[in-house]
């Protein structure tokens, strides 16, 4: 659907003002004499590409999807990161099957764009497969597409070749503008077929750019936001606009930029990373007198975070986790943490909240911006081999409650009169929230001290002493609908409910051992049936109180009373509320207990249709319609039997996942792969370097040419110089001036024998953030005179810098910047190569200008015939690189889901680094004596992990100690009997030309 963009706007903006005031519920719907938006009963089903036209908007209280209330509930993940299109959809099952409602993704500029005027989105690029899957899998999605994302990728994702392009990036600047439109164009062609408004797809929320705080008061910069919002609207995207502050500043906030005249179409969002070791901040209550960034900011939008800290990012050297990788990060930012900062969040009336990341993936190729490893595992709930965390708990258990109970998606602070503020014991915080129409109470309680400590809570007219963890927290309810009765109060916290059959099912959750109350209201006393478990009950005055000790699952029937339907209690330790699974079908909704996941379900007549995970041997139980007599488990027929709770059991257990067989890695052969340092090398074919003007922010040296790889085409990975030069007598030393990314080095020869190599410094935590790292190396030299001379130089660039301060950063100079021979000034002409042509498959950030990159030594199918048979572990010197090639066979069962990944370990005083190819794609960068990463996960498509494969190191090592490699092998990072189906990706082998250099 594209509109022109005045007839854009006058829909957009009648429809917004529309469902305003239908959604603005309460007090003021009253007043102005309307009907206030309705929130009882379950939230909407999950969304689906079902080509009908659709509502997307908001109030101050939350987003109104079809005039109904939502909170979206989303977790960050990058398609880049995983180049795997199969793979995509595994993830999003499971972000699914966890509780999350929604997905936000990046899209990377230079991932798609190898050249001005180029857009490729196909293969791993293909963008429109993944939002089809995300519709599929039934998620809503918040598309960012920049310009800029950060995101820690190289240049924050501007592609290389606008670093030598004219114009001011991230302003009105028409250059840069011309660009940005051609960008924007290619990515809204897509993503305007996958709105959730004409039903094409899910898509209910679109970012315009990326915590964009360096223009604010500019004209350039309320000039670009507004151009950018022009042109988004004119490509068709009619769903709310926002942009990501960066932190709780009220910047770009509506108003603040020309929206051509829209109104209730654009919302405030900000980003929050707080410390896990600080206490969590309250942003503001987003309602009446809220702080700075809250209500003042924006009072007529929903509280939104567009990026939450699910994790943080490690650089090299691993300064940010004490060298212990993002294990640490994971154990900081546990599963305790999540629920202090995003029950905190929820207390302040977030309602759109995406957690930055949720799969953090790989930052494969080049990727990376100089900041940071190959491993972008992030510390996230599900880990960079897509093995769900213990981190994934607490998203599970809130997830599936904001699906259950729509109370939470309009809260207030409560009055005193609604029931009183929680006596907060040592340590304890407490939020006291109400929902204005339906009168449900929600207390979160956080202890911020270390030792567990007790908060006394009034909840229905009673006051209950409740124990909260130390540095954690928790969420009770009272006034709640769970179907058909009432719930007065509970100490445990609510997880789900749902209507399976002829009965009503909840959910409430807590620790293993926990002693719980749960209170119904009814008017006549009811009956009580325990079914499993240890519970006691009573009743009195109108209350039915249940009191379960939560030891795996508890199960209670209510019966009659004043509701003729039965209620079904399961109370279920966090253990086992792991194992819940909820799944909307359009014939109801279905409770499945008891797989490692659940991933589809479907109902075929009396059939129950079920695809999922195991990893050891599980029960499977289903609640769902009525009718139902037969399960089938991933495509088999399972026996079952009826149980007293109502549902389907299976007889005999799921199986567990077999054993999965890894080969060791032998046969390895090498070859030298440095022939550019030799005296005697051809380079007559590459660029002459004799340009005297850049576009970049790096001065170019007086009297020198421009060295600079990116003003000769060459903007990823390795690049070499050749410079040659006479009449060099009385020289006694050589000083090559160089910029590259942290722990970038340079190489250098004269007329074939080694100079030495220098290397940028390991960041630590003060210097990560630094930007550019420049530097000089300065060599004793001793050339004849007399003689003609070829100085010989490789630079591993590691990327350009990000331009978070929106100041042209990522402008700055890669490679050789200037050279200076001391005691001696002759004539040099220099020559420079850098990578071939982008690979048509994998992508320009795939490869660099190594010999062996551009004579297709790192692809399947080279003939290394001639090649040195060797093994490892190595231990010789040499400066320059080395490669080394074997391939391997796997036979993993077609049933199991095997993330395999590859181990790198040695004596970490041996100074060399490794760059990894698996199928001739660039899986990561190792490099020995910084770490702290060992392990690349090496994605199955990419790995056939039933067939052969090829890998291939490339090795850079500067002479100075043994080089390695080590050890090398295969490693199982995890297994699961299920998995979703894996097509190979296309890994094509040389070229002709390749093949015979």
């Amino acid at each position: 659907m594209v509109l022109s963009r005045r007839t854009f706007s006058a829909l957009a903006g009648t429809a917004a003002l529309g469902l305003s005031l239908s959604g603005s519920g309460g007090d003021e719907a009253r007043a102005a004499g309307r009907t206030p938006l309705a929130p009882t009963g379950p939230a909407p089903a999950p969304p689906t590409a079902d080509g009908r036209t659709h509502t997307v908007g908001f109030d101050r209280y939350s987003m109104l999807i079809d005039g109904r209330r939502l909170v979206i509930w989303s977790g960050e993940v990058h398609p880049f990161r995983l180049p795997s299109p199969s793979l995509w959809r595994d993830v999003l099952q499971k972000l699914r099957a966890h509780g999350y409602n929604a997905i936000s993704i990046y899209v990377a500029w230079n991932y798609h764009s190898p050249a001005p005027g180029q857009y490729d989105f196909t293969g791993v690029r293909d963008l429109d497969l993944f939002l089809r899957t995300a519709a599929e899998t039934g998620l809503y999605v918040i598309l960012r597409p920049g310009p800029y994302i950060n995101a820690e990728v190289d240049a924050g994702g501007f592609p290389g070749w606008l670093t030598a392009t004219p114009g001011v990036a991230r302003t009105s600047d028409p250059a840069y503008l011309k660009h940005v439109d051609e960008w924007l164009t290619a990515v809204d062609r897509i993503a305007a077929r996958h709105l959730y408004t004409d039903g094409g797809g899910t898509i209910v929320l679109y970012q315009l750019e990326n915590e964009y705080d360096d223009h604010v008061t500019e004209p350039a910069g309320r000039d670009y936001m507004a151009h950018l919002y022009a042109k988004v609207r004119a490509d068709g995207i009619d769903v709310p606009l926002f942009h990501n502050d960066k932190g709780r500043n009220g910047r770009w906030a509506p108003g603040t930029f020309d929206t051509d005249g829209e109104r209730g179409r654009y919302l405030y969002g900000f980003d929050g990373y707080p410390s896990p070791f600080k206490t969590p901040p309250d942003w503001g209550y987003f309602g009446p007198g809220g702080m700075k960034g809250g209500s003042t900011a924006s009072p007529d939008t929903p509280g939104f975070i567009p990026e939450f800290g699910g994790g943080w990012f490690d650089p090299w050297g691993g300064a940010e986790f004490d060298g212990l990788g993002y294990a640490e990060s994971r154990r900081t930012r546990d599963a305790a943490y999540e629920r202090r900062f995003y029950l905190t969040n929820l207390a302040n009336g977030i309602t759109v909240h995406n957690v930055y990341m949720t799969f953090g993936g790989t930052s494969w190729g080049w990727l990376p911006a100089p900041i940071v490893y190959t491993s972008y595992d992030y510390g996230a709930a599900l880990d960079e081999a897509r093995q769900p965390t213990e981190k994934l708990l607490p998203m599970h258990q809130i997830g599936q409650l904001l699906h259950s109970v729509p109370d939470l998606a309009k809260l207030d602070r409560a009055e005193p009169a609604d029931g009183g503020t929680p006596e907060a014991g040592p340590g304890i915080k407490a939020y006291h929230l109400v929902n204005p129409d339906t009168k449900a109470h929600f207390h979160v309680l956080r202890n911020d001290a270390a030792t567990e400590s007790v908060a006394s809570v009034p909840l229905a007219g009673t006051t209950v002493a409740v124990p909260v963890p130390g540095l954690d927290a928790r969420l009770l309810a009272s006034g709640i609908a769970l179907g058909r009765r009432k719930l007065s109060y509970s100490t445990a916290q609510p997880m789900l409910w749902l209507t399976a059959g002829r009965q009503d099912i909840a959910v409430f959750t807590g620790r293993a051992g926990e002693s719980t109350r749960t209170c119904l209201e009814s008017a006549s006393e009811p009956t009580v049936t325990v079914l499993d478990g240890d519970a006691g009950h009573s009743y009195g005055d109108g209350i039915l109180r249940i009191d379960a000790v939560l030891d795996g699952v508890t199960r209670v029937r209510v019966e009659g009373g004043d509701v003729a339907a039965p209620l079904l209690l399961l109370f279920a330790d966090d253990e086992s509320s792991r194992l819940l699974w909820r799944y909307d079908t359009p014939s109801g909704p279905v409770l499945v207990r008891g797989p490692a996941l659940l991933r589809t379900a479907a109902l075929r007549g009396t059939t129950v249709q079920l695809t999922g995970d195991t990893v050891e041997a599980a029960d499977l139980e289903v609640w769902g319609p009525r009718g139902m007599s037969e399960l089938v488990w991933n495509h088999g027929t399972l026996k079952s039997r009826a149980t007293t709770s109502g549902s389907l059991l299976a007889e005999r257990p799921l199986a567990g996942v077999d054993r999965v067989r890894l080969p060791a890695l032998a046969d390895w052969r090498r070859a030298e792969g440095d022939p550019e340092s030799a005296a005697g090398y051809d380079d007559s074919a590459w660029q002459v370097a004799d340009r005297t003007s850049s576009y970049s922010i790096t001065p170019v040296p007086a009297g020198q040419p421009v060295l600079f790889a990116d003003d000769y085409g060459f903007h990823y990975g390795d690049v070499w110089y050749r410079g040659h030069f006479a009449d060099a007598g009385g020289a006694e030393s050589v000083s090559l001036s160089y910029v590259a990314g942290a722990q970038g080095l340079l190489m250098a020869w004269l007329d074939g024998e080694p100079l030495g190599t220098h290397r940028m410094p390991v960041p630590d935590k003060k210097t990560v953030r630094q930007g550019t790292w420049a530097a000089t190396a300065t060599f004793p030299v001793r050339p004849r005179d007399g003689h003609r001379h070829v100085l010989s130089v490789l630079v591993r660039r590691m990327q350009h810098d990000e331009d978070g301060r929106a100041n042209d950063t990522h402008k700055a100079a890669r490679g050789l910047t200037a050279v200076a021979l001391a005691g001696a000034a002759p004539a040099v002409r220099w020559r420079v190569q850098g990578a071939a042509a982008p690979d048509p498959v994998r992508g320009p950030l795939n490869t660099g200008g190594l010999h062996g990159e551009r004579r297709g030594w790192h692809l399947p199918g080279f003939e290394d015939g001639g090649w040195k048979a060797c093994g490892f572990p190595r231990a010789e010197r040499r400066q320059g690189v080395t490669w080394y090639r074997t391939g391997f066979r796997l036979a993993v069962d077609t049933g199991v889901d095997a993330s395999i990944g590859l181990a790198l370990t040695d004596d970490p005083a041996r100074a060399y680094r490794v760059q990894i190819f698996l199928n001739g794609w660039n899986m990561g960068q190792y490099i020995n004596d910084v770490g702290p990463q060992h392990t690349f996960v090496l994605p199955n498509g990419v790995l056939r992990t039933r067939g052969r494969n090829t890998l291939a190191l490339a090795v850079l090592s500067d002479g100075t100690t043994p080089a390695g490699p080590g050890r090398v092998e295969l490693t199982l990072l995890g297994s699961a009997a299920g998995g979703v189906p894996v097509a190979p990706v296309d890994s094509p082998g040389p070229t002709t030309a390749q093949h015979g250099s």
